[in-house]
């Protein structure tokens, strides 16, 4: 399984940003995030069967996870970007059913992350 993330850059505070994912896998993806000097973020996924979204508390309202099948793409939508927003994102997909879709040993397999910079 691969996954290669893409999307970020450098932004303004309040601005919007869509970062993609393609997967070369069908299982959920997740996005993650990890700021500089702190553990790595559980961020949104879906749950097995695609049809339920999960979102971290800190994020709700703001990102928004979706997924394309056509094109084993599955995007996070950020709205009204904030500097605490700053950090690596990464995607990440697991082989198996789990409650604990938040924690990163969850995952099997991860993307090279790409880099969110938001200015105030």
């Amino acid at each position: 399984v691969q996954l290669q993330a893409s999307g970020g850059g450098l932004v303004q505070a309040g601005d919007s940003l869509r970062l993609s994912c393609a997967a070369s896998g069908r299982t959920p993806v997740a996005w993650f995030r990890q700021a500089p000097g702190k553990e790595r973020e559980f961020v949104a996924t879906f749950n097995w069967d695609g049809d339920i979204t999960y979102y971290a508390d800190s994020v709700k309202g703001r990102f928004t996870i979706s997924r394309d099948n056509a094109k084993n793409t599955v995007y996070l939508e950020i709205r009204n970007l904030k500097p605490e927003d700053t950090a690596v994102y990464y995607c990440a997909t697991r082989s198996r059913p789990t409650l604990r879709v938040q924690a990163p040993s969850a995952y099997d397999y991860w993307g090279q992350g790409t880099q969110v910079t938001v200015s105030s």
